[in-house]
């Protein structure tokens, strides 16, 4: 992955000085915020390439929308992609999602600004994975968000029975490479893992692959390895970690660095598993902390800082804890007791911890104590933080708020809300880019937003 510091030559003509700008402004923006891998070097403050976005954080470089005490946005479009949880991703003024219907997922690329399907891609795909266990009446569908490769033009999907695929954007979503990971490494059904009995569930592949370098990282969930790297060009096997876990059931890997060291933590079935991604030692585990839900329900991604972590569920847990990582192993830093998300993935930033489930909440990042908590959000729920220090919120059965961080109140503050956008559990992540939110439902109702 190429700092965004270091362009290659005439990169600023390619680009152009807008773009350039934009592009200076989001680095700045993830720095600030502690992103230790800057963006791909063709990402600008209108993409979100990845889970949780271009910084893979939740961060965004875009305003919020909110001027002149109105919150200036206007429905633009509306379109069905297909049902799942699978949250759209943003490249370049396209739209890529995944969905189900009829037997099939359905890669399509929209216009950002009209909606219009320029191309779409399907194949055979089952609603459930093969090992599927629970909760069917709640969740169906395509679950894993796309990853998208700045670099190559390459878009990577992950259906929830376990087909992996590489598709060429320039060349209208051609196939390049495909193969199935449970038919190729064989991950059993997760197990019980909880004390508590009857809490057995799996929902197939969930993970979003992660592009770091020339590797695509997947958490495979195998005897063979939890995380393993796939060659990005050809898909081959590159390396496996030393996790035996079974897979987790959140968003995706987080990326951070260690001792100068690149890493990944993952939230497996058991475990906070982190994993060294350098050359020489890739695949060599630093260490585990023990993090097991009822439920298999450990849903929301780890959030990272430097060299910490954040971890948190319901269920038997009820916490939240931050955790060190050191290339001798993993310590905890503090857990706090009663503070939890349960689904939605926590946000880091300017010494704040954010995340909007049952009530949006903000607690320090230092000690772990609540600095304020409010608001009318249930279980359903995901956060993305804009560059004037505002919350956007898409929560519940459809309902996008507007919230104040604690850089701007002091107590919780909602200053803005589209109520009853959709009819439908939101459990797809919000996306905020430059002029745009995309709000999509489980049943794969799609809403665009434009900001005056």
């Amino acid at each position: 992955m190429e700092l965004a510091g270091a362009c290659p030559r005439d990169f600023h003509i390619v680009l152009g000085k807008e773009k350039m700008r934009k592009l200076l402004v989001v680095s700045i923006f993830a720095l600030v915020a502690g992103v230790s891998f800057p963006l791909p070097a063709q990402s600008t403050a209108a993409d979100w390439p990845h889970w949780r976005g271009a910084g893979r954080n939740d961060l965004t470089a875009a305003h919020s929308g909110w001027r002149d005490g109105k919150w200036r946005i206007e429905k633009a479009w509306s379109k069905s992609v297909g049902e799942g949880c699978s949250s759209p991703i943003v490249y370049q003024g396209k739209v890529y999602a995944l969905g189900w219907s009829r037997d099939k997922d359905t890669l399509i690329c929209l216009d950002l600004t009209t909606g219009k399907t320029r191309w779409e891609k399907s194949y055979p795909a089952p609603k459930y994975g093969r090992h599927s266990v629970g909760d069917k009446s709640i969740y169906s569908g395509s679950t894993s968000t796309p990853e998208l490769d700045p670099s190559t033009g390459r878009i990577y999907t992950l259906s929830v029975d376990g087909q992996l695929q590489c598709w060429d954007i320039n060349k209208r979503g051609e196939l390049v490479w495909s193969f199935n990971l449970y038919d190729r490494y064989g991950a059993p059904q997760r197990p019980e893992v909880a004390e508590r009995r009857k809490t057995q569930r799996d929902y197939g592949y969930t993970s979003s692959p992660v592009v770091f370098r020339n590797w695509l990282l997947v958490e495979v969930g195998a005897k063979a390895g939890n995380l393993i790297a796939f060659d990005k060009t050809t898909g081959r096997e590159v390396w496996k970690n030393g996790s035996t876990d079974e897979a987790g059931h959140t968003g995706g890997p987080a990326l951070m660095e260690v001792e100068g060291k690149p890493c990944a933590a993952v939230l497996t079935l058991r475990n906070l598993v982190v994993t060294r991604l350098d050359e020489g030692s890739a695949g060599e585990v630093i260490g585990e902390f023990r993090w097991t839900t009822d439920f298999a329900n450990n849903i929301a991604s780890p959030a990272v800082f430097e060299n910490e972590i954040v971890v948190t569920s319901a269920y038997n847990h009820v916490a939240m804890a931050k955790v060190r990582a050191t290339l001798k192993g993993l310590e905890k830093v503090w857990e706090t007791p009663g503070i939890a998300s349960g689904v939605c993935s926590p946000i880091v930033h300017r010494g704040k911890i954010y995340w909007a489930w049952r009530g949006v909440h903000c607690v320090d990042w230092r000690t772990g104590k609540e600095v304020w908590a409010g608001g009318k959000v249930g279980s359903a729920g995901s956060c993305a933080l804009t560059s004037d220090n505002r919350l956007v919120v898409w929560a519940d059965r459809g309902n996008l708020l507007l919230v104040d961080t604690a850089e701007r109140a002091k107590s919780f503050q909602q200053v803005a809300a589209q109520q009853s956008v959709l009819n439908k559990d939101a459990w797809p992540h919000v996306v905020v880019v430059d002029g745009h939110i995309l709000c999509k439902d489980r049943f794969g109702a799609l809403v665009c937003f434009s900001k005056d």
